[in-house]
């Protein structure tokens, strides 16, 4: 009986590396907060637009692209990441590479009628909760609902300060 030959140091860096892409989580005031998804062309899943880098922009603005290619939406980008989540993207190849998605939140200001992708998948507008049961990935569906929170805590906020203003005028 022989024994299995002991892991080689370079064995590590044959496992297939983590590709960084960048997403947006599209959401308007509707007169709630709503968020957009979109199907995956492949695995129709529910998604949030997401995609490689791209060469010339900065991380926010590559997000903001392709929320404009998958989902024909526009509007303003926060500058700062939400969080990141992780995924396996399946390939054209066929194989299967983990990925990291760094999330940016992108008030939609603008559907528009026609885009790039719009033959290839399905969008629709969810409330916070729905989305994060609709989503697959354990932690983007926490990034969802801690949006969600920081949101209804910011307009719990704004409510209380016009409340204030208006006793003191």
């Amino acid at each position: 009986m022989t024994e299995a030959a002991p892991p080689r140091p370079d064995d590590e860096q044959n496992k297939a590396r983590v590709r960084r892409q960048y997403g947006a989580l599209p959401f308007r005031m509707d007169p709630q907060l709503e968020i957009l998804l979109l199907t995956s062309r492949e695995t129709r899943r529910w998604v949030i637009p997401k995609g490689w880098p791209m060469k010339g922009l900065k991380p926010r603005q590559s997000a903001a692209r392709e929320a404009l290619e998958e989902a024909g939406v526009t509007g303003k980008t926060g500058n700062k990441a939400l969080g990141s989540y992780s995924y396996m993207k399946l390939l054209k190849s066929g194989r299967t590479v983990p990925c990291m998605v760094k999330v940016f939140a992108l008030q939609v200001r603008d559907q528009l009628e026609t885009w790039r992708e719009q033959d290839q998948r399905e969008l629709q507008w969810f409330t916070p909760e729905a989305a994060a049961e609709a989503v697959q990935e354990p932690e983007l569906a926490a990034i969802i609902r801690s949006f969600a929170a920081a949101r209804a805590e910011k307009a719990r906020k704004a409510a209380a300060k016009a409340a204030a203003v208006a006793i003191n005028s």
